[in-house]
């Protein structure tokens, strides 16, 4: 009872400082914003209240040109308006902390030890990018903290739960959806079960069901088809109900847009230079379809490799994703970094290749981030050095990827998972 109330304690102790933290940055936040050039405050946070705004008036959200956000997001920062124009951060705050908590629960929950677990939420927790991005008024928070959820739920076997924090988390943002794949994979695999097989249950079915007959077992599984209903239900329940009261603007800013998104603006993804130059061609749709393809082909293909452990297939499947993404922004980098810490046990590979290849990747960043700047403040037409950083970043992220997949080891499931 004692060493349970002291591990409590330690992530209790660990969270409640990492909240604490956050409340001062958003407190120098707004002193910065009134008394320095460069603001604190992202721009998006603007957005995002002018959108709150615009709800509490009674009207439409996207009456704010630039809102591209699920109408639930401007109806919770409805008290920015209300209450005081800092609860949206103090919000983003909060479930940033908990991604935090979910980490370590995610954790406990695939057998890892007290301090391993804490340490693995250590590094969100005081990551200088996330508290940063979720401090200045970014809501990627809330859709980590729904994507962890819907990992903890799925291997916690509460399918009920885990298809309302996936159909939640693809609402919010599309990308999301992904995990659809080795989740539904996952949920259902039991049938498979090597504890059945040892009793001959399982090995018998396989032999005396056709291809046909176990292609329909395959699909209608019980558990399977309970995740897929109740995602299906609460996800297309959300977007009736919101589009019988914003109408097609809805749809359009919430899901089309970032499906046919093109951003011809320098940015990250390899493809933006080629974007840059065949806007407003024959060839620029055709780039943009094109693009999706290995995407499709890398998260189908890890979906099927690694779904048996949830935590690695969610993560090279969005760090695939956002690699060959055809818009990529730092805030996208959180997608995965969120994930990190579940796949440390996941990775047998050394301290000194983990060192070498984080470098490598800051190293990447910033090679992109010398020609952005004299770009962006300077005024050079150097788009071409930028995109040569971009083609440097995207070689460094693939050869992550390479060391991620050639060093993983299979994760045996703890007596928890199981």
């Amino acid at each position: 009872m004692a060493d349970a109330m002291k591990d409590y304690v330690s992530i209790w102790s660990t969270c409640t400082i990492a909240f604490l933290l956050r409340l001062c940055l958003i407190v120098y936040g707004e002193w910065q914003d009134k008394n320095m050039v460069v603001k604190y405050t992202d721009i998006d946070y603007h957005v995002f209240t002018d959108a709150a705004r615009h709800v509490v008036e009674g009207n439409s959200p996207y009456l704010r040109l630039t809102y591209r956000y699920t109408p639930l997001l401007a109806t919770l920062l409805t008290p920015n308006i209300t209450l005081h124009m800092c609860f949206g951060k103090v919000l983003f705050a909060l479930f940033d902390v908990l991604v935090g908590y979910m980490l370590y629960k995610i954790l406990h929950l695939r057998g890892c030890c007290e301090k391993r677990a804490v340490f693995a939420s250590l590094l969100w927790l005081f990551n200088p990018l996330s508290f940063t991005v979720s401090t200045r008024g970014n809501a990627e928070s809330i859709l980590a903290f729904l994507v962890l959820a819907s990992i903890y739920f799925v291997l916690n076997k509460n399918t009920s739960m885990a298809a309302f924090f996936f159909a939640l988390s693809v609402h919010f943002k599309i990308y999301p959806i992904i995990y659809g794949f080795p989740f539904v994979l996952l949920v259902g695999d039991d049938i498979y079960d090597c504890k059945k097989s040892s009793e001959g249950t399982s090995d018998n079915v396989k032999k005396s069901l056709g291809f046909v007959s176990q292609a329909m077992a395959f699909v209608f599984h019980p558990q399977r088809f309970k995740f897929a209903m109740i995602a299906a239900v609460i996800f297309l329940g959300l977007t009736g109900v919101l589009y019988q009261r914003y109408g097609f603007e809805f749809l359009e800013h919430t899901y089309l847009y970032h499906v046919t998104r093109r951003d011809v603006k320098h940015n990250f993804s390899v493809y933006f230079y080629m974007m840059y130059l065949v806007e407003g061609t024959y060839w620029s749709p055709v780039l943009g379809l094109a693009s999706f393809i290995p995407q499709l082909v890398l998260v189908v293909a890890f979906g099927i490799l690694y779904y048996r452990d949830i935590p690695f297939c969610c993560f090279v499947q969005t760090f695939a994703f956002v690699t060959f993404n055809k818009v990529c922004t730092s805030q996208y980098f959180l997608w995965y970094l969120c994930l990190l810490p579940l796949i440390l046990d996941s990775v047998n590979i050394s301290l000194q290749k983990t060192v070498s290849l984080t470098l490598a990747w800051f190293a990447g960043q910033a090679m992109w981030l010398i020609p952005a700047y004299y770009l962006e403040y300077k005024g050079m037409n150097n788009f071409f050095y930028v995109w040569a950083g971009s083609v440097v970043f995207f070689v460094v992220n693939i050869l992550i990827l390479n060391q991620l997949v050639r060093h993983y080891k299979k994760k045996t499931l703890s007596k928890k998972e199981e």
